[in-house]
């Protein structure tokens, strides 16, 4: 009788331990950025992946194709966007294929594909690389774009350091960083994606003004060999840099509320038609239109090759400088989500306003730092792009559908998957090495915070 009391008591007690956990859980969960608001509507995820993925890369992609030349440039162009619309697809069907649970981060999926410590490990540092990569490249993009408005308006007037302009930009980003979520900054995401279409479009239609130029070449511009491989390795990190947002697809869909009779892939799934339908208007008219006017002598940023006319240009430098903004944010949250998880349940820091205004400033100054120390921007694009942007974008999803899904051999779902696998571990191998080279050759003529 008294070992009955006694167990009875055991349970209680082991209940109510269970009970206050999950109630810790849950508190943090409601502080957390990824988590805390679940009633975004499905066109959010349109302009989310929209401003996630029309980044800055879109400029460089003519450039990308004078290195590539017309048949393999449009062929990878095209394969990319094909592929990386099927591993979003894979990734948003794999978010609730666990009853009654949500993969709501990048890493949870591949804790469940792989284990819980092999999963973090494979995931979390690819997923860094890429989200402080693609911040600190739009830490220069912003600043650089910056520039070139001061410099196109105040014509003649004395130069202005680089460092000063990506400063400058940096402020805007110590401010909005405070915003908790996702959603709160939706409306920032939204001015984001109505600006990228617009300065890809002002991109495509200048270049039809002003013409195909008169003596214009389609051939390569290096005079080695040595030099049209390496610039073709780069172009490849350039093109895998503009199909960069899958990094963020699990964290924005989780953002969307769901029930067992409405899951949210439906919702996602839709806001992700539109968001590649708007891609594919942004990046195929900007690369052949770009490319097929200014030929080999196009520069890595279409918009340096368009100087006139003057205001249009400043507008488009103004939308890229606002879209920047925008994606800046939307990588920064995931990263700030990650920043807070560990802050909160591993170091036992109380959930609180302070925390987060500490560790978001923090993590824009030091973005800011590395933008202003190594701003060569279409090295650092091929080397970013190459390395940490084909896994995650291009074959980590396809390995995790292997993992979890076991297709049989052979099977259409089988080949699908591992010729992915094998054109990503390709990319991820080939286009580093290129950016890689073109970092060491603008080092050599650089001065540090010129």
């Amino acid at each position: 009788m008294g070992d009955q009391v006694q167990t009875g008591g055991q349970e209680e007690h082991v209940s109510h331990d269970v009970d206050e956990k999950l109630k810790k859980q849950k508190a943090i969960d409601d502080w957390l950025p990824i988590t805390s608001s679940r009633n975004a509507k499905w066109w959010y995820s349109a302009f989310h992946n929209v401003t996630a993925m029309v980044g800055a890369g879109v400029l460089s992609l003519p450039y990308a194709m004078s290195n590539l030349g017309w048949g393999p440039g449009v062929v990878i162009l095209i394969l990319s966007w094909t592929i990386t619309f099927y591993t979003l697809w894979q990734m948003v069907e794999m978010h609730e294929m666990v009853p009654g649970k949500r993969l709501d981060r990048y890493h949870e999926l591949g804790q469940h594909a792989f284990g819980e410590k092999l999963g973090l490990y494979i995931v979390v540092p690819q997923q860094l690389i890429c989200e402080v990569g693609v911040d600190i490249v739009y830490m220069v993009t912003g600043g650089k774009s910056l520039q070139k408005i001061h410099d196109l308006v105040c014509n003649g007037r004395k130069p202005i350091k680089t460092t000063y302009f990506i400063m400058i930009f940096a402020s805007v980003h110590f401010v909005l960083a405070h915003l908790p979520n996702f959603n709160s900054i939706s409306g920032v995401s939204l001015a984001a994606a109505v600006m990228s279409l617009s300065y890809s479009t002002i991109a495509w239609s200048a270049s039809v003004h002003k013409g195909k130029q008169p003596n214009v070449e389609y051939g390569y511009k290096a005079t080695t060999t040595s030099g049209t491989v390496f610039d073709f390795f780069t172009a490849l990190g350039d093109v895998a840099f503009a199909y960069a947002g899958h990094n963020v697809v699990l964290e924005i869909q989780a953002t969307i509320p769901s029930t067992p009779e409405k899951p949210s892939k439906g919702p996602m799934w839709r806001g992700v038609v539109i968001a590649y339908i708007v891609v594919a208007l942004c990046y195929f008219p900007v690369a052949l239109v770009g490319y097929y006017v200014f030929g080999n002598i196009v520069e890595d940023n279409i918009l340096i090759s368009l100087d006139k006319p003057t205001w249009l240009i400043v507008a488009a430098n103004m939308f890229v400088v606002v879209h920047v903004i925008g994606s800046y944010q939307l990588y920064a949250m995931p990263v700030f989500d990650m920043i807070e998880t560990v802050m909160v349940t591993k170091l036992h820091f109380k959930p609180s306003g302070l925390l987060r205004f500490i560790t978001r400033n923090l993590y824009v100054a030091f973005t800011m730092f590395v933008a202003i120390t190594f701003p060569f921007f279409g090295g650092l694009l091929g080397f970013f792009g190459g390395f940490a942007f084909a896994p995650t974008t291009y074959f980590l999803p396809c390995i995790m559908w292997l993992a979890i899904y076991k297709p049989k051999k052979f099977s259409l779902s089988w080949c699908t998957n591992w010729i992915c696998i094998i054109l990503g571990l390709l990319l991820m191998i080939l286009s580093p090495i290129g950016g890689l080279r073109n970092i060491i050759k603008s080092a050599k003529h650089y001065k540090f915070y010129s």
